[in-house]
């Protein structure tokens, strides 16, 4: 997620380094961050093959399938069309319901 956010931060809202730093430490103080492991890698991969999701799609949809998320917000991918693991669904947070 922190990833995630930075790197649209950057490419598509013209953010500095400096404001993303300062709204990633603001995300750190509301939020529980992991590392990636292994087992989440091995998972992503899965996913990516299965779904056609991209690699570093599908390690966040990992990442969220491995800490029991039931919703992940996502611009990326398709909106609500589908439930992954039978536990997570991917909604756009720029989408009305």
């Amino acid at each position: 997620m922190l990833n995630e956010f930075a790197s649209v931060a950057s490419r598509k809202l013209g953010m500095s380094y400096a404001e993303i730093r300062d709204m990633l430490g603001t995300v750190r103080a509301v939020c529980q961050t992991q590392a990636v492991t292994v087992d989440t890698h091995e998972r992503g991969l899965d996913i990516a093959e299965r779904f056609g999701f991209s690699l570093y799609n599908s390690m966040i949809v990992s990442s969220a399938l491995q800490f029991d998320c039931t919703v992940l917000y996502s611009e990326d991918m398709q909106h609500g069309g589908q439930e992954i693991d039978g536990q997570l669904v991917v909604l756009n947070p720029f989408l009305g319901n």
